[in-house]
């Protein structure tokens, strides 16, 4: 019992830094769509929720320490996201490009209210939760990738 409970919390610790872990390693542990789509975007979400929270404590750090902003390449491309899709775009491109802290603090910096980020990154997060747990769950369906994993 404490194992499976130990995987649980791995899991959802993991979906704090990289969305992707939660429907590979759900599916590997043998956990079922519903599981694996609730322990994702309980991971998720959770790190949304703190990075929200501390998030403009973090920007305001930053910007004391790094005063002129230095515009990079990623930069301008979350830039050139932000001005054509908005706060949907980032929320959507967070699980597959950007992390879940990432993601959130982009939105943070660019001044969106925290109930608008968390809606934006719930729809996202079940989403793409969806889409992972469906694509994973079919390859480990294929005999080689069974074998390899299971």
């Amino acid at each position: 019992m404490s194992d499976s409970i130990l995987t649980f919390l791995g899991i959802y610790f993991l979906c704090y830094f990289k969305f992707i872990s939660g429907p590979l390693l759900g599916s590997l542990a043998g956990y079922g769509f519903g599981k694996t789509i609730f322990v994702t975007v309980a991971g998720t979400m959770s790190s949304v929720i703190l990075f929200t929270i501390v998030g403009q404590k973090l920007k305001d750090l930053y910007i004391a320490r790094f005063p002129k902003p230095k515009f990079t390449k990623r930069n301008r491309n979350i830039v050139k996201v932000w001005n054509k899709y908005g706060q949907i775009g980032i929320a959507f491109l967070t699980p597959l490009i950007l992390t879940p802290i990432g993601g959130t603090l982009i939105l943070v910096s660019f001044g969106t209210k925290k109930s608008t980020i968390y809606f934006h990154m719930l729809w996202s997060s079940l989403l793409w939760a969806t889409f992972f747990a469906l694509t994973i769950e079919s390859i480990l369906k294929i005999p080689f990738f069974a074998n390899l994993f299971l």
